[in-house]
């Protein structure tokens, strides 16, 4: 059974992917790894937000950031990808998300 640790954890990253931005981003990186300058020509957003909204998803454990060189390279986290293409998987819920591009 979950514990309330658990519970608390999902509600966090959900809360975080409740944002619209947020959102797509994760849709984005679901394609694969991809740098700043890269998500913002996708998304069409500057990057002062488009970092901001990383910064968030990366302190709830939805995404991971690793130095590539001069780049800073993005994608989900092993644990929120779902079994399935296009599948989240947040530990208490699942969820699909399709390309609306």
């Amino acid at each position: 059974m979950k514990t309330l640790d658990d519970f608390d954890r999902c509600a966090d990253r959900l809360k975080a992917l409740a944002e619209p931005n947020r959102l797509r981003l994760v849709q984005c990186l679901l394609a694969g790894p991809s740098n700043v300058s890269q998500l913002c020509d996708l998304v069409g957003d500057d990057i002062v937000k488009v970092s901001h909204h990383l910064g968030v998803l990366r302190n709830t454990g939805l995404v991971k950031a690793e130095r590539d060189g001069q780049h800073i390279v993005y994608s989900l986290a092993a644990d929120v990808v779902g079994k399935t293409a296009g599948q989240i998987d947040l530990g208490c819920c699942r969820f699909q998300l399709h390309d609306l591009r």
